[in-house]
This record gives structure tokens, sequence and C-alpha cells, in this order.
């Protein structure tokens, strides 16, 4: 049971925590700060969270937890502010998609408390943000990460597991190097890829007719474009070195796309369709 839970960015991955563990009646009550007042006062009204301050320090004194929900470029900033406020037994904890970046400002911000910070991942969500998007059972049967260092105390490592566990999520450890280059594959490469490709198609005159004529492939393929900008700026710089391993091998990809295309090369293409949809099948199924 946890006394008072701080939550620094109350929008859907934070408020959505805040629902689950309070139905589970595992918090008794919980802070918010943010920096938008309306959607704080939107979290008051919905009973996601208790009371609402407006700044950081203030937010997390007494907190037994606090989540930093933020975008990853804001994560930095947010732990110089809290740090001077922290317990000496408080546990930190994010939701980052980038954890080396994260955890080497938790190091440098926390000081003698870094013991007490978890680095945390939750793969859930949607193209949606704010508190009013959040929503209880988010995280079921979903994945979270969790990528403690050496340093990492254990029984905060612990409780940490085992209210994402509670929640219903299905927490894995992870190296956090290893972390941003599966996440740099699995989600922030198909993200700057719908990103691109949306802006292209927006920028082209007949970008309407375009839309108006889109069928399913083109509403599949763009959807997470409608993700938050800045939080996704963030990620592109927060796991710049990783992504751009990427983004090079897959602009090397698209180079042999175009040849194959320009040479009239069908059995190539033929065979680099079917190992897709061959790989899109293996997805599927698990």
């Amino acid at each position: 049971m946890i006394q008072r839970l701080s939550i620094i960015g109350v929008g859907l991955i934070g408020g959505s925590f805040a629902r689950d563990l309070r139905a589970l009646g595992l918090v008794d009550e919980i802070v918010g700060h943010g920096r938008s007042l309306g959607n704080l006062q939107l979290a008051v009204e919905l009973g996601v969270i208790d009371r609402a301050v407006v700044k950081a320090s203030d937010a997390v004194h007494d907190a037994d937890m606090v989540l930093v929900a933020v975008p990853v470029g804001s994560i930095p900033q947010v732990l110089e502010e809290i740090a001077p406020a922290l317990g000496d037994k408080t546990i930190v904890t994010d939701v980052g998609s980038v954890k080396q970046s994260v955890i080497e400002a938790a190091r440098a911000a926390l000081g003698d408390r870094f013991a007490n910070f978890v680095p945390g991942h939750p793969i859930a969500g949607t193209e949606n943000s704010g508190v009013g998007a959040s929503l209880e059972g988010l995280f079921r049967d979903r994945q979270v990460i969790l990528t403690p260092v050496p340093e990492t105390d254990n029984a905060a490592a612990a409780q940490v597991n085992d209210l994402w566990q509670a929640v219903g999520a299905q927490v894995t450890l992870m190296d956090p190097a290893a972390h941003d280059r599966v996440l740099a594959a699995s989600s922030h490469l198909p993200h700057m890829v719908a990103f691109t490709l949306m802006d292209q198609l927006v920028r082209m005159d007949e970008h309407r007719e375009i839309f108006e004529c889109s069928a399913g492939g083109l509403r599949d393929t763009t959807r997470i474009a409608g993700s938050d900008a800045a939080i996704w700026r963030d990620i592109a710089l927060g796991n710049r070195e990783m992504l751009l391993d990427l983004l090079r091998q897959y602009q090397f990809d698209i180079a042999e796309l175009i040849g194959a295309i320009e040479r009239g090369d069908a059995k190539w293409l033929l065979e680099t369709f079917n190992r897709a949809r061959r790989g899109r099948e293996m997805l599927n199924k698990l």
C-alpha cells in the first residue's frame, strides 16, 4: 500500500497508472503536477488525482513513490527540480521510451538518492495524449520493461515491479542499452517512418485528393503519425545513435527498392515482399 503517490505529468500513462492503483485500493493519496493547469483540473474532476500542485518539488513532499511521466527531454529538468525535496526512502521511477540517457540524467540529478531510482518503460499507450485519454486496464497483458543498474536498490526495484504486475502488466528486466536498441527498431523507427510519410503527403499540392481517395493502407501505415509531436521529438534525440543506425539502414533499403523498380526487377520485388509478408505473419502470432 502506497500512502502518497506523486505523478509528475498526469497524462495518458501517468493517469492510467493512477486509475488502476486507485481501483485496486493500492494507494491512499495521489498528488499530481504538470505544465497544463487545465489538464490538472480535469484530472481532479475525473478523480484521477486527489489534488494538484503547482511546483514539482512540492508535489513530491512526503511521497512514498514518484512516477515521472513527462516527455523524455523534460526528465532531466524534472529530476533536478524534485531532487532536493525527495525523502531518503522515496522511490522514483519513470516511463520514458529511452533508458540510457534517462539513467545518466538521474545519476547526475539524484546523487546519493540514485539508488532509489528504478528506470521503467511500459509498452502501452495510444496515439492520444492527456489525462482525458487515460483509462483503467491500459497495462493489462502489456509488457513493462524495467532496466535497473547495479546501483539500483533491490527493494525499490521489487516494489515497482510488484505495482506493475498488480495492474496486469508483464514485467521484463532488460539491460538499458539492449532496451534502447530493441525499442529503436520496434517503436522509434516505425514512428519516424510514419511521421515522414505523412509529412511528405501533406506537402503535396493534391494532398486533399490523396486523403479523400485513401483506403485502409494509408490509414494503417500512418496511424501513429497522430502521436504527440513533442514526445517523439524528444525520443528521436534521446535515442539518437541507435535510431540513426536504423535510419541509415532503412535509407539503404529504400535505395535498393528504388533500384529494383527502376530496373524492373520483378524477382527482387517478389522475394522482398514475400519475406516482409512472412515477417508480418510472424508478428501477428506473437
